[in-house]
Parts: structure tokens; sequence; C-alpha cells
């Protein structure tokens, strides 16, 4: 299938986090069916060289770097994309940051603040600079924000980590009521253990973790990025035209079964 002919043919879609993990499959699919995509990471090296794979076969993209907790930051990615493809049609908001499981009283000021800024206001300031531009153009538009299992439940992830992709799936609702008329829709993924650089490096620290991961899904196996990227591909598309506020498992069955 050519990319003109992509669910995501003509639309253009701003992609975070998109260096490594979730965001560079997504990063890829996206453009296979068919969007240009701007991508936005912290290491620039990475997503420049990922617009050269892209751009190689033939794909649409650009990359700007810069950090989610930063403000400035994501409006300029958001304007740079305007400016380069003429509008943004859909956002998959996925950068994040996780350590591993420590208990409450013991989580640093510093860890609290990190994962606090990556994940919440990450989301946050990427609604609140992405979501002007779509009511701008009149083409409405799709989010996508990268919750987790832990969004849903207590699965073991530090108290910070859960309060925080809790507090993504409250924005993303909040977001999918607040422009519902106004042709944007929001949505989450609860997504479960994934085989990402993120998730490798929690492993090296917590070697114990592994067992525990893989027993919690049905299928006794974590996802490969590109399974979640799949189903944020679906979400930004037409195809899900009916579909928003909601919270969509690519989890392996943790949270259903």
């Amino acid at each position: 299938m050519s990319s003109e002919q992509g669910m995501l043919a003509g639309k253009v879609a701003m992609i975070t986090g998109a260096s490594s993990g979730i965001g560079a499959a997504a990063a890829r699919l996206f453009a296979q069916e068919g969007a240009a995509v701007v991508l936005m990471a912290r290491r620039e090296d990475r997503i420049r060289a990922l617009v050269e794979e892209i751009r190689a076969d033939g794909g649409r993209a650009m990359a700007v770097a810069g950090d989610v907790a930063l403000s400035d930051d994501v409006e300029r990615v958001v304007e740079a994309g305007v400016d380069t493809f003429g509008h943004l049609d859909a956002a998959f908001n996925n950068a994040g940051w996780a350590s591993s499981g420590t208990a409450l009283h013991e989580i640093s000021d510093e860890v609290f603040d990190r994962t606090m800024d990556t994940n919440v206001r990450g989301v946050w300031n990427c609604l609140r600079h992405q979501v002007p531009v779509m009511l701008k153009s009149g083409r409405g538009g799709s989010v996508v924000n990268t919750s987790s299992v832990a969004g849903l439940q207590a699965t073991g992830a530090s108290a910070a980590y859960v309060a925080a992709k809790h507090a993504v799936i409250g924005l993303t609702k909040a977001a999918a009521a607040d422009y519902g008329l106004r042709g944007i829709r929001a949505n989450a993924l609860v997504v479960g253990s994934t085989l990402t650089e993120m998730m490798q490096t929690i492993l090296e620290e917590t070697p114990a973790l592994e067992e525990s991961f893989v027993a919690r899904s049905v299928q006794k196996r974590m996802a490969a990025p590109l399974e979640v990227a799949q189903a944020a591909a679906w979400l930004c598309s037409d195809r899900s035209s009916y579909v928003t506020g909601t919270s969509m498992a690519v989890d392996g069955g943790v949270t259903g079964a």
C-alpha cells in the first residue's frame, strides 16, 4: 500500500518521545500510513537520523529537538510543524519517563518532580499548544496521550508514576469533553509492559521485575513498540471518528482479563 492510500494520508502528525521505543516506531508507521510527521525529542541526533530514514523511504518528516516539560519548547515545535506542513491534524503525545519501583516514602523530590514534569506537564504543554492550531485550522484533529496500566491501578511502579499516569487519563477525558463539539477527539492508550529502551534500563536496575511484568499479561509476553504504535495510528486516523474520551488498553489483557 502506498502512503497516498494509507489511513493517515494527507494528515500532519506530531509525535513526542520520538527518539526511541514507541515514539520511533510510531514515527515510521505514521509516515508509512501517509502522514507528514513532526518529531520531537531531546536527543536531536536520534530524531534527525530517523527523519533521514523516513525521507529515504519516500515519507515526509521533520525533527525539532526539545523537552516536553518546557512550554516554550513545545510551542516552538508546534509552530515549526505548522510553518513547514501548513497545519496539524493529529498528535501522539508519547514522551514519558519512569524510574524503578520505590516505596512512596522513599521517593526523592527530584524523582517525583521529573516524573510529573515529563509525564503530566509534558502532556499539558502539548495539549495547550496543539489544540489552538487545530481549532484555528477548522480541520478538527485527534490527540492520543500515552498513559499506562499504572494509570488505572497500582502496579508496583513508583507512586509518582502511578499518580502521573492517572493524571494523563484525567487530562485526556477533560480535553475530550472540552473539544468534542469542536471537532477534536482525545484518547489515551493504557499501555502494558513494552520492550523499549526505558524498559530495558528499568530491568537492568531491577531484573526481578521482568518475571512479574510477563506474568501479568494473559499472553505471557511484553509488547513490541510497533504494537502500541499501531493503536495510536488508528486513533489518530478517521477510522476511529466516533472514539473519544476513552482509555484504550494495549496491555496484553492485564486490565481486561
